[in-house]
């Protein structure tokens, strides 16, 4: 049994609070979530909670087109603010070590399998070799990119090489971009946060033919030696997954420079950010708004759910009582 093989799973509380301010009263607020952990080979999920302030009206579970838990709410009563608190406790399983070990086939006989007539891939990665509303294919991207995909090699090592170069040739700067910034501006500007160096993986990748998909979820930080893990001081985060026809979806994270292994949890995915955006929505009214967003991720023998929940809510209360 090898090392990665022989280790057990790993459970995790993950507590995803957003919290709008709106200048003026909103009338009407309608909002597609993806906050509930996916289900997958990997990951199970034990439990999970949405509260809503103030109530929905309506609030339906959904199961979007990529197989994505979700869910649709209204609210139909005027309101100031809208605080989502999201809570789940989620089992990591190991990824198989042949993700880490096996190089792949050459990466040209994938492209070619999914450039086929009739193509012999499954569906959904021949959906994910195509361009997308925030991921284009670019020729100068496509250009760069074939300096990790050199003639014959396996596809997964070409893939390690271009996350790595990611890695080490981009600066992570949140201040960079937004949510809209395209992946030119990514590239030329050579600086971003993970769901630009997501989405750039995937420019280069579709434009050399391959198939990839926008992972969206949670990865586990580590406080600095000595100090405490703080609460809601995590983020959300992006990765992608490569359709290799020997191992299906393998993951690669471009900003960390590593492959989800046990500290990657899954909300879901698709083509880009735009599929499975935490939460998206229309409202009436509001004029402008202020949004903030607090993550907390840590393992679940540290603390209580009940308890940390418990937390979470009474900081929310702390900070609408001193407004």
């Amino acid at each position: 049994m090898s090392e990665h093989e022989a280790e057990a799973p790993i459970r995790y509380h993950v507590i995803h609070e957003t919290l709008y301010r709106y200048a003026a009263p909103v009338s009407l607020s309608q909002h597609l979530l993806h906050m509930v952990p996916r289900e997958c080979a990997f990951q199970r999920v034990e439990q999970n909670l949405l509260e809503v302030t103030p109530s929905a009206n309506r609030c339906e579970p959904l199961i979007d087109w990529f197989g994505n838990p979700g869910s649709w709410l209204a609210l139909r009563q005027p309101h100031s603010m809208l605080r989502l608190i999201a809570a789940s406790t989620v089992e990591v399983s190991p990824r198989p070590q042949c993700w880490r070990e096996v190089p792949g086939r050459p990466w040209e006989d994938v492209a070619a399998m999914l450039s086929a007539f009739p193509s012999i891939a499954p569906l959904d990665a021949q959906e994910c070799a195509l361009a997308s509303v925030q991921v284009p294919l670019l020729e100068e991207v496509r250009e760069w990119a074939l300096a990790s995909f050199t003639p014959g090699r396996p596809l997964l090592e070409a893939c390690r090489h271009l996350m790595g170069r990611i890695y080490k040739e981009f600066e992570f700067d949140p201040k960079a971009s937004t949510v809209a910034t395209p992946v030119a501006a990514t590239f030329h500007k050579r600086r971003g946060v993970c769901q630009d160096f997501a989405q750039l993986m995937l420019c280069a990748l579709r434009s050399l033919g391959l198939s990839a998909r926008y992972m969206s979820g949670y990865i586990l930080t580590h406080p600095a030696p000595g100090k405490p893990r703080l609460i809601g001081a995590d983020a959300s985060h992006a990765w992608i997954a490569v359709w290799c026809p020997d191992n299906d979806w393998v993951g690669f994270d471009p900003t960390n420079n590593l492959q989800p292994h046990l500290e990657h949890v899954i909300l879901g995915w698709g083509r880009d950010f735009n599929d499975v955006s935490p939460m998206r929505g229309v409202i009436l009214g509001g004029a402008s708004h202020e949004v903030e967003v607090q993550v907390t991720m840590m393992p679940a023998e540290t603390r209580d759910f009940d308890a940390l929940l418990g937390e979470v809510r009474g900081r929310s209360l702390e900070k609408k009582a001193a407004e």
